[in-house]
């Protein structure tokens, strides 16, 4: 059944990026405010943060992907109060049955035994070490991790293994956790990438409502920089007709902050992504709508997405080898061209615990 989006009221949601919270695909029912029909005036509730705790079996999660740099990850959350339009995660929410619109960025869902359990898994026998990816769905570093600290707790952990991690992230709370980051990089266990989607902070207050400045992120890329952990600034996602006209300018605006090293992503549309983001480009930018889902069809065969590997992340066409060359001539001019360093695994250790005997040999 096809459903049209019914959208809150902007009262109701300040500081969203989605304006509709309609239920997800696996869904029988679709939900509808109405009036109960009393002659009684009642305020229409604001959309409040609710964060509720799940307690994992496990939390390495485990993939096969042939265009991803990494098999493995964990997520500290599930969905993000960042909110950004945009993001392809959000259709993960349908499987908990809340909807990827407004539920994603408000009904979050915290994992506090998380570290417990990562420290379990990496003490299993069968183990094998592999970089591990933190914020591949969700950012480690939304607002909630400031009260929760999991993600720290996380990293305490995977420091105490010699671990390698390689990090994503728009939050400038990461700056919180220098201190385990620079002990982690001088031994080449982390990197970190940061995504600077724009440079107009205008434009990046209505498309992720609730992240960091880009000026304030790029001060982020600075910091950790100074701390000796390798960065790279992310031009991701482009939106065509819209952000990407700044690619060049968001690579300069990193290298000049300390990156040394740079990537980029096109917009991508999984699944319910694809209507919240037309939704939301029907009530910001009407006049460039049209313009941008063009682009966008003509990267993937005549569909808003497609989930081919290799080029789900870029499209295809000559408006993807366009942006593709772009990149590459800025990432060289700019000295940015340069993979960042291969994260050790030979350092992994078991450490022990209270009360275990130390081998003799």
């Amino acid at each position: 059944m096809t459903r049209a989006l019914r959208p809150v009221r902007a009262e109701n949601r300040p500081g969203r990026g989605a304006k509709s919270r309609d239920v997800g695909r696996f869904e029988r029912f679709a939900r509808e405010d109405t009036h109960d029909g009393w002659d009684l005036m009642e305020e229409r509730a604001v959309l409040r943060t609710q964060v509720s705790d799940e307690v994992p079996r496990s939390v390495i999660t485990y993939q096969k992907s042939p265009d991803l740099p990494f098999d493995r990850s964990i997520n500290p959350y599930r969905g993000c109060e960042h909110g950004c339009i945009y993001c392809f995660a959000r259709p993960s929410h349908a499987y908990l049955g809340l909807s990827p619109g407004l539920d994603f960025e408000t009904r979050l869902i915290a994992r506090p035994s998380a570290p417990e359990v990562l420290e379990r898994e990496l003490r299993a026998k069968k183990y094998r070490v592999a970089p591990l990816a933190i914020g591949t769905n969700t950012d480690p570093y939304q607002p909630i991790e400031a009260e929760r600290g999991i993600m720290r707790r996380c990293l305490e952990v995977l420091r105490d293994f010699r671990h390698p991690v390689a990090i994503v992230t728009k939050g400038t709370l990461i700056e919180r956790d220098l201190d385990l980051l620079s002990e982690m990089a001088a031994l080449g266990l982390v990197r970190v990438g940061i995504s600077v989607t724009t440079l107009d902070a205008a434009l990046s207050r209505k498309m992720e409502p609730r992240c960091p400045a880009p000026m304030r992120r790029l001060e982020t890329i600075r910091r950790l920089a100074e701390a000796g952990v390798p960065v790279r600034v992310m031009a991701s996602p482009l939106v065509p007709a819209l952000t990407d006209p700044e690619l060049e300018a968001i690579l300069e605006a990193g290298r000049d902050a300390g990156a040394s090293a740079a990537s980029w992503i096109m917009l991508r549309l999984p699944r319910e992504v694809a209507t919240l983001w037309q939704e939301w480009l029907e009530g910001h930018y009407p006049d460039r709508a049209a313009r941008i889902m063009g682009h966008l069809r003509d990267m993937h065969g005549g569909e808003v997405y497609s989930a081919k590997w290799f080029s789900r992340m870029r499209g295809e066409g000559p408006y993807a080898e366009i942006i593709a060359r772009r990149f590459d001539r800025a990432a060289r001019a700019l000295g940015l061209d340069q993979r960042q360093p291969e994260l050790r695994c030979d350092l992994f250790k078991v450490p022990l615990r209270a009360g275990d005997q130390m081998r003799l040999f």
